[in-house]
């Protein structure tokens, strides 16, 4: 059955918004010229009627920006959107951004700062927070600012702006930094907390303060003194301008972090490489000393981070709503993880049989409407992806006609979305550097929200039209407005000046964030994860049909990352990461502050477990790491929904096969005639999917190929190795337990 993705907040258990009344409209787009891209173009203003960014109250808005940074391209989709997106009028300065293990919101008087250890279980059960508790405010003497900008930022850093015309502010802040880095103009260093603190070291400059059971370092100037009065500490800055503040781990590390107080991060910069199967990322940080020589520092590391890092750690930890963080002294670390395999489809088996799946085939491709009525970016997407599934099935079983008449298909809707003046357009946004697809939907445009979701189909179907039609998708021909989709959505460069560098991909978080405005009291949030991992694979799809390693590796990158991420923060599959106080096994939406079990549409069991499985394709292969927390999911819903799946059957059927095919294959067997498909789904996927892994096992993800288009399955011991070879020769793909497999070019091959 077809779900309606409505988004009513009053569906979701999560926090109330701030009051929102309407800004001062934006000025009135320029006159619409066309831009072409190839064969392709695209508007660069919005169709007539149409909305881009807007206040909650549907006023438009611009970037909340300093002169610096005005021709910058915004990230949006980040932790600390809210800096720069206002979305509430009055709220000029930031809802709460959530960097871990700092929280901090941005209001008149400077920046206020916390650091949430104790979680809160609301929402009958359904949702947990680590909620943003303000203990200091980070200022200056006097400060009273209008409102709050974003001056300059980095992959997962940024810095906040505050002038009241007298004094000025900065302050850097970012994921895993334990400092808080200030420099400010027009008034002395102020501390203001939450409580009167208890000092326990006075050192002149250097000042430990517990607040709230926290315990806090305070950095000053050398020859400056903190003076503590009530709540407010205050020290003079003389001729610097610069101080800083760090959450301790505890007292005893003050020495240690004092070390590194006076070296500011000014800068963060991930860089990535797939070689051989194993994904590798280092993550650095920029410095400069305020005064001495030293340039190292202090950050914490993520869960998913820190299982894949062999460089040393302090015994330093934090609490997270991620579960533990833990400290590195340096200004760099390394992870490495096995890559996850993404084909275009399973390989051939005996568990399909031909005649059966081709009248499945026939269903979809003699259908009157292929597209089921969809008009607008995400469930145009869907069905594209629903199609382009079949393409590579058809093709397996010998159907040729079929599989041309759904690459027609998919080419005809395309060619629609990439040709500017019909009913369906990309319009670039000049002022917000985006990318917007109209008609737009689930706040796509008024919000920015969800690109790398709705995107993310268009990008897969391109790719399975490109490995039977590489001249359609050359950059002369189609492929061009496909990168402008890429470009928008997961641009891997920093120097493009139309796009941002991966609008919604926290590199260091290690998962994308769906919200474009971040404007909730718990932080952003991204609901469907499995929808942001198909544009990594699309990427990995698309980057190796068309020869472009930089997309491929990209793809594989953020889905080895992602995975990880989803294995911890979405199915707890370590069961180290949710409290003991909220009693599921999984959630449906990861926030800033913690994670829902829920969905922005329903409280259904069914879609709150299976918005985090579709679509099902070849790059879904990496949910089968972990078949232990497939299994505790599963066991959930049947709790949670008081018996087997009904609505959305198929996707959670193909969950199942990915741990326990056998059962999976019961389930079908028994269910198959008396079920409507989810929308992007077809009973000859699901019954390809099925049999398919029913006969070859689930993925075996202990063993890796050397490209990126390979995998692994398991059936009682015996494996079977597929790969697809999109080069125009013939090539061996070696795997990491020793096998080898000559793959044709152009061709799948499995044995």
């Amino acid at each position: 059955m077809s779900f309606s993705r409505a988004r009513p907040v009053s569906a979701l258990v999560v926090v109330t918004a701030l009051a929102a009344v309407g800004l001062v409209p934006a000025a009135t787009p320029a006159a619409a010229a066309t831009i072409p891209v190839g064969s392709g173009s695209y508007s660069d203003a919005r169709p007539a009627g149409t909305s881009g960014p807007t206040t909650g109250t549907g006023t438009p808005v611009t970037p909340k920006v300093t002169t610096a940074a005005r021709n910058k391209p915004l990230p949006t989709n980040d932790w600390w959107s809210s800096l720069a997106f206002q979305r509430y009028a009055d709220n000029p300065w930031s809802t709460p951004m959530y960097g871990h293990p700092l929280t901090y919101q941005a209001v008149a008087g400077g920046l206020e700062v916390g650091y949430p250890t104790t979680p809160t279980v609301s929402g009958d059960g359904r949702q947990y927070e680590y909620a943003h508790k303000r203990d200091l405010t980070l200022g200056l003497t006097g400060l009273n600012s209008a409102d709050t900008k974003a001056d300059a930022w980095s992959d997962w850093t940024v810095t906040p702006y505050w002038s009241d015309g007298a004094r000025t502010l900065r302050a850097t802040i970012g994921h895993g930094l334990p400092f808080v880095y200030a420099k400010g103009t027009g008034g002395d260093a102020r501390i203001t907390t939450a409580a009167a603190p208890a000092v326990f070291a006075d050192q002149g400059n250097v000042l430990g303060i517990t607040v709230a059971g926290h315990h806090y370092a305070l950095f000053a100037p050398t020859g400056a003194d903190w003076t503590v009065s009530g709540s407010t500490v205050t020290a003079g800055l003389g001729t610097k301008d610069y101080f800083s503040v760090a959450v301790l781990p505890s007292t005893d590390a003050l020495a240690t972090y004092r070390k590194y107080a006076y070296s500011f991060v000014t800068g963060s910069k991930v860089t990535w490489s797939n070689t051989g199967g194993t994904v590798r990322a280092t993550y650095s940080l920029t410095t400069a000393p305020q005064e001495g020589t030293e340039t190292g520092t202090l950050q914490a590391l993520y869960r998913h981070q820190w299982l894949h890092t062999t460089d040393a750690l302090t015994p330093y930890t934090y609490v997270s709503p991620r579960g533990t963080m833990k400290v590195r002294e340096g200004a760099s670390f390394t992870t490495s993880q096995q890559g996850s395999g993404v084909l275009p489809t399973l390989p051939r088996s005996t568990g399909v049989d031909r005649a059966r799946l081709k009248g499945y085939l026939d269903e979809v491709a003699n259908a009157a409407d292929p597209f089921s009525g969809a008009r607008d970016t995400y469930w145009t997407g869907k069905a594209l992806g629903k199609l382009a599934q079949l393409v590579p099935m058809a093709d397996q079983i010998g159907e040729t006609a079929t599989r041309d008449k759904l690459l027609g298909l998919l080419k005809g809707r395309l060619q629609e979305w990439f040709t500017a003046g019909g009913a369906s357009e990309f319009s670039y946004d000049r002022t917000w550097k985006t990318l917007i697809g109209y008609p737009a939907s689930y706040g796509s445009d008024t919000e920015l929200n969800d690109h790398h979701f709705h995107y993310s189909y268009y990008v897969y179907a391109a790719a399975i039209v490109a490995q039977y039609d590489q001249q359609w998708a050359a950059d002369p021909a189609w492929g061009g407005m496909v990168r402008a989709l890429v470009r928008d959505a997961a641009n891997p460069s920093r120097t493009d000046a139309d796009f941002p560098f991966l609008r919604g991909f926290d590199v260091y978080a290690g998962h994308s964030w769906a919200s474009g405005h971040q404007g909730f009291a718990a932080g952003n949030n991204q609901e469907s994860s499995s929808e942001s991992t198909n544009l990594s694979a699309a990427l990995v799809l698309w980057g190796s049909a068309t020869g472009n390693n930089e997309l491929r590796d990209l793809g594989s990158y953020l889905l080895a990352t992602e995975s990880e991420a989803i294995a911890q923060y979405w199915f707890d599959a370590d069961q180290q990461v949710f409290p003991g106080s909220f009693g599921h096994d999984t959630v449906g939406m990861v926030w800033g502050s913690g994670g829902a079990y829920s969905t922005w549409w329903t409280a259904n069991p069914e879609e709150i477990h299976g918005i985090n499985v579709l679509p099902v394709t070849g790059g879904s292969l990496h949910l089968a790491r972990r078949k232990d927390a497939i299994t505790r999911n599963l066991a959930e819903l049947q709790r949670e929904n008081g018996g087997p799946a009904v609505e959305w059957r198929d996707i959670l059927w193909e969950f199942e096969a990915l741990s326990t095919p056998a059962t999976a294959k019961t389930k079908w067997d028994a269910g198959n005639a008396g079920y409507g498909p989810e929308a992007g789904e077809s009973r000859a996927h699901t019954y390809h999917w099925i049999n398919t892994l029913a006969a070859v096992g689930a993925p075996d993800l202990t063993v890796t190929g050397s490209i990126p288009t390979s995998a692994v399955f398991s059936k009682g011991g015996v494996r079977t190795y597929a790969a697809h070879n999109f080069e125009s020769v013939a090539r061996t793909v070696t795997f990491s337990d020793g096998a080898t497999l000559t793959v044709p070019a152009r061709s799948t091959a499995s044995r």
